[in-house]
């Protein structure tokens, strides 16, 4: 059984290996991903995607351009600058269980 705290960093963790591991020939639009793109690519809520964005944009993972649509891209020097020991870098860093199929194509 997993708890609501493991459920959240499990959200948090897809969300944020699937901007990680965006490109641009995946995307509908270059600039970027929109939070509604994500939400249906991650089958999650827009309101749990926001949240998500948020907080991974908080710790400087994440950067937003635009207002209406507002893209979201994951920023390669921001998270180099995260410290080690922080529990979401932590979480971005464990590559145990992740299917790499859903991201690359061979």
């Amino acid at each position: 059984m997993t708890t609501a705290v493991e459920q959240d960093d499990k959200i948090l963790r897809l969300i944020g290996l699937e901007l990680m591991f965006s490109n641009p020939q995946n995307r509908v639009c270059a600039e970027g991903i929109t939070a509604v793109e994500l939400a249906r690519r991650v089958h999650l809520k827009i309101d749990i995607v926001k949240k998500k964005l948020n907080i991974l944009q908080e710790k400087g993972i994440v950067r937003s351009t635009g207002v209406s649509p507002k893209y979201w891209l994951f920023d390669d020097y921001g998270f180099q600058r995260v410290e080690e020991d922080d529990p979401v870098y932590m979480l971005l860093c464990n590559f145990d269980d992740v299917d790499f199929c859903h991201f690359f194509e061979y």
